[in-house]
């Protein structure tokens, strides 16, 4: 930061009474593309599973994800390992609504959804059934945060 900008940021803390911290910013967009993916995989509830599919209409637990964080301006992988990969990780104590919940066995991750709070999950479980809200029902899950 330049000496003037430091200056202005300065000034306009004294003035305004508001203080931003460096990576405020970024913080602030990642919580907002999240909320707007958890608006978006709400939105599709009752849409059909179909394997390998991501939207509009139709989705598997990773093709949910990846249109849901679209929608909100963010790119993912298509895979559900790869997505786990491409995340950072959030402990279960700062996991947060729109995070990533990805559902492991072993090394290997085999499903995701979206973080909606409460212990719950926005996802597409699997054939036969529909995009929806349902509560996480293992311990064998770890949480990502979409950058």
């Amino acid at each position: 930061m330049s000496r003037a900008s430091a200056v202005s940021a300065l000034t306009l803390a004294a003035v305004t009474g508001t203080v931003l911290a460096p990576g405020a910013a970024s913080e602030a967009q990642a919580a907002t593309a999240r909320s707007k993916a958890l608006s978006v995989a709400a939105a599709q509830k009752g849409d059909p599973y179909k394997y390998g599919a991501a939207g509009p209409h139709r989705f598997d637990c990773s093709g949910l994800t990846l249109y849901s964080y679209k929608k909100a301006g963010k790119t993912l992988p298509r895979t559900a390992q790869a997505q786990y990969n491409k995340t950072g990780r959030v402990s279960a104590a700062k996991r947060a609504k729109g995070d990533l919940v990805f559902f492991h066995s072993g090394g290997s991750v085999y499903h995701v959804g979206v973080y909606a709070g409460s212990g719950k999950v926005w996802h597409s479980p699997k054939a036969g059934s529909v995009v929806k809200l349902e509560k996480i029902w293992t311990k064998s899950v770890r949480y990502g945060r979409v950058r």
